[in-house]
């Protein structure tokens, strides 16, 4: 299995731009690559220096996994998301 981590840092108006991140990834949630779904924001009593949000996939393979990355799902919500957003890191890893 590959745990697919991707943060994200928001740009201004972010209640606004975390709201609609978490409405938008649930377009995700219905790939047929994704073995695990799960969409976090960051605690309001943590630091602003935290990145704001986070999907969290798993998936069977690196194979899967590079399917998701050019499904059209997946395009479009990069597509949402180039303009808010400020920062993101990224991990992917067997377990």
């Amino acid at each position: 299995m590959i745990r697919h981590i991707c943060m994200f840092k928001l740009k201004e108006d972010k209640e606004k731009n975390i709201q609609d991140f978490i409405e938008k990834a649930q377009t995700l949630k219905e790939l047929p690559q994704l073995r695990h779904f799960e969409v976090v924001r960051n605690d309001k009593e943590a630091p602003d220096s935290n990145f704001d949000v986070s999907l969290i996939f798993d998936f069977d393979s690196m194979d899967d996994l590079n399917a998701y990355q050019t499904a059209h799902a997946h395009v479009a919500f990069g597509q949402f998301l180039a303009p808010i957003k400020e920062d993101r890191a990224c991990i992917d890893y067997e377990f």
